[in-house]
């Protein structure tokens, strides 16, 4: 890329904890003559400075990454640096997943099973003030409905997924026991699930946790 070509090209960040795709897809989005892929970060906590640090235009982010997720980095950013632009790219399509990341202020929801053609167009498009979202999930996320779990009913169920009892639960979140009952019980029936454990599982599967 020449010198001019480059001081006109879209600046993009990519997030991404698997290097191996990480670098598919910043040659991919390299082969594109108006974009320039300026950041690479492996982490969600490193993708608000590493935007600040390169003045970058466009975040592509992953949605599991290690220190902070996807949908927690474009909440942050959002937030911090309203300018930039977000597209999230993910294998995990679900419904929930999409909600979350139009709530936290994505601009674009992408799987990353798509030709690198559709990403760079979105990227394009974000730039201009538009919200691509994948048809397929934007239908499935219609027919599913809201997340039905409230925000600490969530962070309850988290709490519970790596076996933890209700006494350390509570301990972490700074609720008592019966509180953290209430909210297990309530999540349990939203999710229409026998117990904890397949509740957990089933939010997970909708995206709703």
């Amino acid at each position: 890329m020449s010198d001019d070509q480059s001081s006109t090209a879209i600046r993009v960040l990519l997030a991404e904890d698997q290097g191996m795709v990480r670098e598919a897809l910043a040659a991919l989005l390299g082969l594109e003559g108006d974009i320039d892929v300026v950041a690479q970060v492996a982490r969600g906590d490193e993708v608000l400075a590493a935007v600040l640090a390169h003045d970058v235009q466009v975040a592509v982010l992953d949605i599991e990454m290690p220190g902070m997720t996807g949908i927690e980095a474009a909440a942050l950013l959002h937030r911090e640096s309203p300018q930039t632009k977000i597209v999230i790219a993910t294998t995990f399509g679900r419904p929930g997943y999409l909600r979350r990341a139009m709530e936290s202020g994505a601009d674009a929801f992408l799987v990353k099973d798509a030709p690198a053609a559709e990403l760079a167009e979105a990227v394009r498009r974000v730039l201009r003030g538009e919200r691509v979202i994948d048809p397929v999930l934007a239908a499935a996320a219609l027919a599913e409905g809201a997340n039905p779990l409230t925000g600490r009913e969530r962070d309850v169920l988290a709490a519970a997924s790596d076996g933890a009892v209700n006494a350390e639960i509570a301990r972490r979140l700074h609720l008592s026991e019966g509180t953290v009952r209430n909210y297990l019980s309530m999540a349990i029936q939203k999710t229409a699930a026998r117990n904890r454990t397949e509740a957990v599982r089933v939010a997970r599967e909708k995206g709703w946790l």
